[in-house]
């Protein structure tokens, strides 16, 4: 098992929106039947990566969409209600109170658009043991975004996702007078929001060998219902 200090609990905090709401700069592109089971696909891929992850101790899916509940159960999250509906930074929160009642020592937030995740990468992530308070950051492709958090304690700082939020974590863990590291990984770094992304996950996903595996099959019949026009 991966060293993580004494007692150490780590819970993955996973905000997941209505499908029906997912992807919408994709709309141009793709019909919102597809973008919905696009989204289903990413989600249940970013799950089964979290599950093959040794150093998370608990999986929180934090969403009201009745869908991504079910697909959260079937492989063993806890659900818990987005009520409010506020955005990915609102449910992030709703997460990390849950975490620390739990008892958890550090929470790793991820969005459940990086269906090309590798444990292994995001085991090395974790593998620092947690020691005092501290933040890293994975920034997106882009530079300027934030695909994943690592906040130990859970509320060392308060998340603020969205356009340009890497700048914003990085400047929360400064006034709060706490260490930052921006650590780069790959396959969390690429989450899709455009056509370009999509086109990024593809050749991504070509290079490499298993994972990902409803996302592959639903590439796959977007690339057969595309030959077939």
């Amino acid at each position: 098992m991966t060293p993580r200090g004494p007692a150490a609990l780590t819970f993955a905090i996973l905000p997941v929106k209505r499908f029906n709401a997912a992807k919408q700069r994709l709309g141009i592109d793709l019909a919102a039947g597809t973008r919905r089971a696009l989204a289903e696909s990413m989600l249940t891929d970013v799950l089964m990566a979290l599950r093959r992850t040794q150093a998370i101790d608990e999986v929180l899916l934090v969403t009201s969409e009745p869908a991504a509940d079910a697909i959260g159960r079937g492989y063993g999250a806890r659900v818990i209600e987005d009520a409010r509906d506020d955005g990915q930074s609102a449910a992030a929160m709703i997460g990390v109170g849950y975490a620390l009642e739990a008892g958890a020592t550090r929470v790793l937030l991820v969005p459940g658009d990086c269906p090309a995740l590798d444990p292994a990468e995001l085991t090395a992530l974790l593998a620092a043991p947690v020691v005092g308070r501290g933040v890293t950051l994975v920034a997106d492709r882009h530079g300027t975004g934030t695909n994943a958090l690592v906040l130990a304690p859970p509320d060392v700082i308060e998340p603020e996702f969205g356009e340009d939020s890497r700048a914003r974590h990085e400047a929360a863990a400064a006034a709060a007078g706490i260490p930052c590291t921006v650590d780069q990984i790959p396959t969390l770094a690429l989450d899709v929001d455009t056509l370009d992304d999509l086109d990024e996950l593809r050749r991504m996903l070509a290079g490499r060998r298993g994972g990902a595996a409803h996302t592959r099959g639903m590439l796959s019949r977007l690339a057969g219902a595309s030959a077939s026009r």
